[in-house]
């Protein structure tokens, strides 16, 4: 499954990873994506979102049920 988060829909990055002595290698830095679920109690049941620590703020501050609703629209299959 590819490292996206459903919400905010970061993805990796390219970047450098640098010495000491300043010789650049090419490295991937990864989003914090977590799996979790919620509880939708509107449809009485559970669903599972991979999400980054900034999507599980989204979803704290904003609610559930919008957040699911806006994913839905863009065609995301919950």
């Amino acid at each position: 499954m590819a490292r996206v988060c459903q919400v905010t829909g970061k993805v990796p990055v390219t970047g450098h990873k640098v010495s000491h002595s300043n010789i650049k290698t090419k490295r991937r830095f990864l989003p914090n994506l977590q799996t979790k679920r919620f509880y939708l109690a509107e449809e009485d049941k559970w669903i599972t979102l991979k999400l980054s620590t900034e999507g599980i703020r989204t979803i704290n501050k904003r609610g559930l049920m919008p957040v699911v609703k806006e994913l839905r629209a863009k065609g995301e299959k919950i």
